[in-house]
């Protein structure tokens, strides 16, 4: 296998764990998927975290969303992956939210900059809410988006 046949094998099966995290409300598990300092970005938003227990923190909010809405699983879509350099690449998601019975709840599009850590471990960089707001707002308005 090429170099980059084993590199994108190696985000796919990063995306799959950051799933199981999620369905799992695993918040270490998640935390330990960024880089610290990460930032998170959306139109309305930037969270910056320097601190690994303050984005436990702002996973902890998460997770009782999902749970309250009945998010039980978590599929993701990879759309595009652009490297930048040999150790930072740019990664387009597509999150499928299902429940229990793997009905679609909504969905929702991300980009991710990972950046290889000194352990040669894919970590986040930076995270972009591409419509995750607007998606869960028409949800919750009535409708399955789709």
């Amino acid at each position: 296998m090429s170099d980059l046949t084993v590199e994108m094998q190696q985000i796919n099966n990063f995306f799959e764990t950051y799933a199981k995290a999620l369905e799992n409300y695993d918040t270490k598990g998640l935390a330990f998927m960024y880089n610290v300092p990460c930032t998170m970005l959306s139109d309305d938003s930037t969270a910056f975290f320097n601190d690994l227990v303050k984005l436990e923190g702002f996973f902890n909010q998460g997770t009782g969303f999902y749970k309250q809405f009945g998010i039980a699983y978590a599929l993701p879509e990879i759309w595009s992956k652009r490297p930048y350099t040999d150790k930072i690449i740019n990664v387009r998601v597509n999150w499928q939210y299902l429940d229990v019975f793997k009905k679609p709840i909504y969905n929702c599009d991300y980009h991710y900059v990972l950046k290889l850590d000194k352990n040669n471990r894919w970590k986040i960089v930076l995270s972009v809410s591409e419509n995750e707001k607007e998606r869960m707002e028409e949800w919750k308005g009535g409708g399955l988006i789709g």
